[in-house]
């Protein structure tokens, strides 16, 4: 995959995507990234991006024009045309099911923002338009890299065990099953004796039970997009009858 970022501080990217999972997935070819100053397409001496936003208001908004000339040229740089993503929180809400539509695609290009946003004719260039949460960013950066690594991590060679990518949160629709390493028992907090027991049959039914149990506990609205089996349903209606008990 080739991912590609437009940028007025391209340099943010480099230092997250060249460590650790990322970096040894770019070395082994994974994927390739690429970072464009936005200042590259401008034609006054200040290398100006921003302006006063019509009908006054507080802050600046990024100019249309630099926006639209650099994803143009960015776009023609490769046979391939890219699948444009910019953010915003008027955008679809980033989900594990979103992130691997998106590794579905052969390039990637994120735009992003800055100041109090953009003008609104520049999302007529995105094909996505994703917002990282409800909350606000100073920048589109920190989004694309997000946006990068849940991707990243999908793609085919990323890491080292492919089946890791299968076996966490989201990737069915549940957060992760609880997981313990050695010692044992620390500081009397032991873990949970089936997976000690060498019983494969056994382990994999108390994490996917662990898997509802945490879902339900957590983040129950994530249930009701989830497909369960009669056995599953009963038993997160036992963990909602014991829990409703337990608070009377």
């Amino acid at each position: 995959m080739r991912i590609e970022a437009i940028s007025v501080i391209p340099q943010v990217f480099e230092a997250y995507l060249d460590a650790s999972i990322m970096g040894r997935a770019q070395r082994a070819g994974v994927f390739s990234f690429t970072a464009y100053d936005l200042r590259e397409w401008t034609h006054d001496r200040h290398r100006t991006v921003d302006d006063a936003p019509f009908g006054g208001g507080q802050g600046m908004l990024m100019k249309p024009e630099p926006i639209f000339e650099a994803v143009e040229d960015v776009s023609a740089r490769a046979e391939e045309a890219p699948h444009v993503v910019f953010f915003s929180p008027c955008g679809t809400p980033f989900t594990q099911q979103v992130a691997s539509r998106l590794a579905q695609q052969k390039r990637l290009l994120f735009v992003c923002g800055r100041y109090e946003g953009m003008d609104e004719r520049c999302y007529q260039l995105a094909d996505d338009i994703i917002s990282l949460g409800d909350y606000v960013l100073t920048g589109g950066e920190l989004a694309a890299l997000a946006v990068a690594d849940a991707v990243v991590r999908l793609l085919p060679g990323a890491l080292g065990d492919d089946m890791s990518a299968v076996d966490e949160s989201f990737s069915d629709g549940l957060l992760e099953y609880e997981q313990y390493t050695r010692p044992a028992d620390f500081r009397g907090m032991k873990v949970p004796d089936v997976l000690l027991s060498g019983d494969h049959g056994a382990v994999d039914l108390w994490r996917r039970q662990s898997s509802l149990e945490r879902t339900a506990r957590l983040r129950p609205d994530l249930l009701e997009h989830v497909d369960l089996t009669p056995s599953e349903r009963e038993f997160v209606e036992r963990l909602a009858h014991t829990e409703t008990s337990g608070d009377e």
